[in-house]
């Protein structure tokens, strides 16, 4: 597969690239002020964000009081390809960025993206989405947190869980039942809610790998009272928006995925010149290379499928690739970690977990917290059990059992 860009777009690219390099964060700044939770806005984080908005490079195929400059495809294609190889996020609240905004930009009313739009986009607000229940966790359309409707109002009351950056989000992005008798697919609903109201709790729960903050939160819901007129989208019609929310969710993530993989793949270069514990370099085991050579064949296919997918998808035509690197990607993400951490042997447990190092973020995340965070990765945004259930009913066109 050869890959051309025309003259423009490459020169957007190298507009691009001297951009980032005058105006992303330093290394520096971030660890001076670490992120905590995926809605946790640092000082840096929130001037980083608006910095690409004023510029218009925060979403780039938005218009330009959107943050964006109404760039075609091909040129958001390489926007993200750049993206990906920096070190840092477009935002720290990416559930807001890159789900929420989205929808509410679809399916939102005018006051809606009058009130919480552009706050988003400028790093003013966090977000939290309301999706995972104790009991509705892959099965999303069992739900069972309700709501009911009281005049110029709606009662919430349930419970979410795995819910990123809750204790730190000012909003959430809550899908919620609203009519219990209608079939488990329909009835739900999609409410805006203010996280400091009364009757909402947040409890943070714990990380695999020890972080001193978790992520991950359970939120209650007891009474809360929400305007009607934070009603997402038609009463009754959250099950569109859902697919809608995680299609924006897995829109892109292909890229980052394919880049982190890339760099995995060079830290397991970096490895293979290391002593093992049988005192020879790790690079002289036949096996370690077999798995190696395996999974850089893999990760060029993440590319490539990523860009056979997005070649469809500029042509209006249907992508069903996306699911497939969702499923592959982190799956041979885990792999590349597991076979790092196995070829080290038991100094792989060598590890703190009581916190996060000074230089463990990112590709510096020691090889076991690098692996046992992949498993997180394989239920995001749609566990690897559903991602195969789709591929074979929508993609392959098996029939259910």
């Amino acid at each position: 597969m050869q890959l051309h860009y025309d003259a423009d777009t490459e020169r957007f690219r190298t507009e691009l690239r001297a951009w980032l390099a005058a105006h992303r964060p330093s290394v520096e700044e971030m660890r001076a002020e670490p992120m905590t939770s995926s809605a946790h806005l640092t000082g840096w984080s929130r001037r980083w964000q608006r910095e690409l908005f004023d510029a218009g490079l925060l979403v780039p195929g938005w218009p330009p009081e959107l943050g964006g400059r109404n760039l075609p495809p091909v040129q958001q294609l390489v926007y993200h390809e750049e993206m990906a190889k920096i070190p840092v996020w477009r935002s720290n609240n990416p559930q807001g960025l890159d789900i929420i905004a989205p929808s509410i930009l679809d399916y939102g009313s005018e006051l809606l993206k009058q009130k919480y739009l552009v706050p988003t986009l400028r790093a003013e607000i966090a977000w939290c989405l309301g999706m995972s229940e104790p009991g509705a966790g892959s099965d999303f359309a069992s739900l069972a947190t309700r709501a009911e409707l009281h005049d110029d109002h709606f009662v919430v009351s349930g419970q979410k869980i795995w819910t990123s950056g809750a204790h730190h989000a000012d909003y959430c992005f809550c899908f919620v039942r609203t009519d219990p008798d209608a079939p488990k697919h329909s009835g739900i609903s999609v409410l805006i809610i203010d996280m400091k109201a009364k009757g909402v709790t947040t409890r943070p729960l714990p990380d695999l790998i020890g972080r001193d903050r978790a992520d991950f939160n359970q939120v209650f819901f007891d009474g809360v009272v929400v305007p009607r007129d934070h009603l997402v989208g038609p009463l009754n019609q959250g099950w569109a928006i859902s697919t809608g929310s995680l299609a924006h969710e897995r829109g892109m993530m292909w890229l980052s995925s394919a880049a982190r993989l890339d760099g995995m793949l060079a830290r397991l270069f970096q490895l293979a010149r290391e002593r093992g514990p049988d005192g020879r370099r790790i690079g002289e085991s036949a096996t370690f290379r077999d798995e190696l050579a395996s999974l850089y064949v893999d990760a060029q296919a993440i590319w490539f499928m990523g860009y056979q997918g997005f070649a469809k998808f500029a042509r209006g035509q249907a992508s069903p690739e996306h699911s497939v690197l969702k499923l592959f990607g982190s799956e041979v993400a885990q792999r590349a970690a597991r076979i790092a951490t196995e070829a080290q042997g038991m100094g792989a447990l060598d590890v703190e977990f009581h916190g996060m190092g000074e230089d463990e973020s990112g590709d510096e995340m020691p090889w076991l917290k690098r692996y046992l965070q992949t498993f997180g990765a394989t239920i995001s945004a749609g566990a690897s059990e559903i991602q195969r259930n789709i591929i074979a009913q929508r993609v392959l066109g098996l029939p259910r059992r």
